[in-house]
């Protein structure tokens, strides 16, 4: 298992402090094992870093037994959780990922956690990524919407994927002054899709 990355570096050094560098962690961080690890995620009364390591490892390892894990994580009141969750999804490459991902976004009583699954569903360009960003971006452009970090991730996600479906959702952006910069640019990125030119480089 590659242990090398600077976000498996990022996440043992917060697991190693949350922990009191129990040896139970280094053995974790440590482990070649898939099976140990695999062990990890259903084991009870296993502390949530311990299952973090385990589905982190498996995650980026291909192993699709660390995706429920992985999935909840995601969606993790912590952000530095959710980074690494993400992280190790990518890698992990299931296909049920864009549609937990579009799940958990779309959720209006986890919107506060939506960010990183919103970042998510941009990486993957699924089916699922463009349609599920403009429903949670129609969620916050109400007057008084709190969460609007994650209604300028929406933007700037379709900017990303130029979806002209996300034409009408991106032109009510354009009257929110946290979201109007973005929303311009998503907009001009889908006008240069749809006449078939590429965008333009920025300097």
């Amino acid at each position: 298992m590659d242990v090398t990355d600077e976000d498996f570096r990022a996440l043992a050094d917060r697991v190693r402090e949350e922990s009191d560098a129990a040896p139970e962690c280094e053995d974790l961080l440590g482990t070649e094992d898939a099976e140990s690890l695999a062990a990890t995620l259903v084991a009870p009364e296993q502390p949530l870093w311990a299952r973090e390591i385990a589905a982190f490892r498996l995650g980026c390892a291909r192993d699709r037994r660390a995706f429920e894990t992985l999935v909840l994580l995601l969606n993790h009141r912590d952000p530095e959780r959710c980074v690494a969750a993400s992280y190790a999804l990518t890698r992990l490459a299931d296909p049920r990922t864009a549609r937990a991902a579009a799940a958990l976004a779309t959720n209006p009583l986890r919107t506060a956690y939506a960010l990183h699954p919103v970042r998510l569903l941009t990486a993957l360009r699924a089916p699922e990524s463009a349609p599920a960003l403009i429903e949670t971006l129609e969620g916050l452009l109400a007057p008084d919407a709190p969460h609007w970090r994650v209604a300028l991730a929406c933007v700037e996600g379709l900017g990303t994927l130029a979806d002209p479906r996300a034409a009408p959702v991106l032109r009510a952006a354009l009257g929110h002054p946290r979201l109007s910069a973005a929303a311009g640019g998503a907009l001009s990125a889908l006008a240069y899709r749809t006449s078939g030119t590429s965008t333009p480089a920025t300097s």
